[in-house]
């Protein structure tokens, strides 16, 4: 197990450093024939960083049984034109590609991106049904939810999670009915936010017990900026 960054933070995001990944000791497999599904990854290209098929073959081809993977929106590969609500319909459209080429076999038993996860402004109201039913067509029978991430915090050091945030996303009625509209159509919500903002999800469950709510990222725990120092609070 590889030595924790010396200037590494509780919570923050990270550009990913190779030469601290090749530090890590590999851990012998325990369970090699259990299958597993691996519920939440990225497929994307940042900069330099390249994460496409390949690299995400070369994880799972470790001795783990990974039968299957799902894809959670990253904002990766959108349309370049055309109306902006519909734009973050191309990455469905990228990730579909993806599970074709791997569900040809020609890439190995896993398949990648049996379910895909999205982004839709759900802040659209009754409005984003069209761009839902465009997801469904681009995903080929892959597509699953929809993920809208709410992280906001009023300090500047932490960084809102999308550049038009507001606080209580989950709160707001325009938000709400989007969701209803994703729920009738038996699609899942993937929620992301922060710890102090995880009462929002409580109410939001509460609001719409019909729809299927995945909490991701431990719940979005913060040990950097007004919440250095304050372990033991936030895992209370």
């Amino acid at each position: 197990m590889a030595e924790p960054r010396q200037d590494w933070k509780f919570g923050h995001i990270y550009t990913p450093d190779e030469a601290w990944l090749a530090t890590t000791a590999e851990e012998s497999v325990l369970e090699p024939d259990l299958p597993i599904v691996d519920p939440h990854h990225h497929l994307w290209q940042r900069g330099d960083h390249r994460y496409f098929v390949d690299e995400l073959l070369a994880d799972l081809n470790t001795g783990h049984n990974i039968v299957a993977t799902v894809f959670l929106e990253c904002r990766s590969m959108y349309r370049a034109s055309g109306p902006a609500e519909f734009r973050p319909v191309g990455e469905t459209e990228f990730v579909a590609g993806i599970a074709a080429m791997s569900a040809s076999g020609n890439y190995g038993p896993t398949r990648v991106a049996a379910g895909i996860v999205g982004y839709a402004d759900l802040t659209l109201g009754d409005r984003v049904e069209p761009v839902l039913l465009a997801h469904l067509r681009a995903g080929c029978g892959h597509f699953r939810g929809v993920r809208h991430s709410a992280g906001w915090d009023e300090s500047p050091i932490i960084g809102n999670s999308r550049d038009d945030m507001r606080p209580h996303l989950y709160q707001q009625p325009d938000f709400r009915a989007g969701l209803k509209r994703l729920s009738a159509l038996g699609l899942s919500f993937d929620a992301w936010l922060y710890h102090p903002q995880l009462t929002d999800v409580v109410d939001l469950a509460r609001a719409v017990p019909a729809t299927p709510i995945i909490m991701g990222h431990v719940g979005g725990l913060l040990g950097y900026g007004p919440y250095a120092g304050r372990r033991d609070e936030v895992f209370a």
